[in-house]
């Protein structure tokens, strides 16, 4: 009887620790976490560029290409290029962003923030909507 109370017990403790492990994501291309919702051009990929990337001297109007500022950013990734729908991972936004085209964007950003590698990349897979 003793011996089935154990066993009874390691067995639910067991149940217990697996039920409590689980993949909260997904690794894919380049380890880079897959995202798994629908990426807002406008709610999700404009805050993260206005406040790293379209800077004075950056990416803003007048700034280095592409433009990065709310009002531009969006036409200056498709029309010029730099988000490549067939093929995600080699976008050149997304080279950019992990430091394999140049220097890692943006500059002096430590693995740069909010994990926009991630998020422009499911952009990108989407299909680059302007939503």
């Amino acid at each position: 009887m003793k011996k089935k109370i154990i066993t009874t017990i390691v067995g639910l403790l067991t149940l217990f620790l697996v039920q409590g492990c689980y993949k909260a994501t997904t690794v894919k291309i380049d380890n880079t976490p897959a995202v798994t919702k629908t990426i807002s051009f406008s709610a999700d990929l404009i805050p993260i560029f206005s406040k790293n990337c379209a800077l004075s001297g950056c990416h803003g109007a007048g700034g280095q290409k592409p433009d990065l500022s709310p009002v531009n950013a969006y036409r200056s990734l498709v029309s010029g290029n730099y988000a490549n729908k067939s093929s995600p991972s080699n976008s050149v936004v997304y080279l950019w962003l992990t430091g394999k085209e140049a220097v890692s964007m943006p500059i002096g950003g430590n693995n740069n923030p909010s994990n926009i590698n991630a998020l422009v990349l499911a952009w990108i897979t989407q299909g680059a909507k302007n939503n």
